[in-house]
């Protein structure tokens, strides 16, 4: 389930930002590490699921998606996306590498490692994490793309089971 969506743009600026409406029962807002209380998730407050989905696809569509585990995402949102068009620097190898890292290694680790910084010092906030995943990739985006362009992918696979988010 999703209960805040956030894109931003090249520069990190906010294009969308919004809380979603619960599509089931939810038995545990995990307060202290998100921040969430019902009242968000209200109508009035929230956007419904469908619509925050069909927002999303319209944003997505024919454009490159930087972010941190994607494929979860487009999951929870049902979308799937043109693996070619994504850049998911929890996949990306040579960050896995700088770090000695054989599995995934969280946005948090990526960004205190890599570029100094500490994010989620508080709860954890979409537009901050979007933002993060954004600034990794900027700062190997040459590299990232000159690799797409000669025909090599250096990026893991997500797992199994995701596979049908990304074509």
């Amino acid at each position: 389930m999703v209960a805040r969506c956030a894109i931003v743009d090249y520069r990190g600026q906010v294009i969308y930002d919004f809380f979603v409406q619960p599509t089931a029962e939810v038995t545990n807002y995990r307060t202290p590490t998100t921040g969430l209380e019902s009242k968000h998730l209200q109508p009035g407050s929230a956007l419904p699921f469908q619509q925050v989905q069909q927002d999303v696809a319209r944003f997505i569509q024919g454009k490159i998606v930087v972010g941190y585990q994607l494929y979860k995402d487009f999951s929870v949102l049902g979308l799937s996306h043109q693996a070619i068009d994504t850049r998911d620097v929890g996949l990306f190898l040579p960050f896995r590498n700088a770090l000695g890292a054989q599995d995934m290694v969280s946005l948090v680790k990526l960004v205190e490692q890599l570029m100094r910084r500490t994010i989620q010092a508080g709860y954890q906030n979409p537009v901050e994490d979007a933002r993060a995943a954004l600034d990794l990739f900027r700062s190997y985006e040459e590299e990232w793309e000159r690799s797409i362009a000669s025909g090599l992918w250096t990026c893991a696979l997500p797992p199994p089971s995701f596979a049908p988010y990304l074509l």
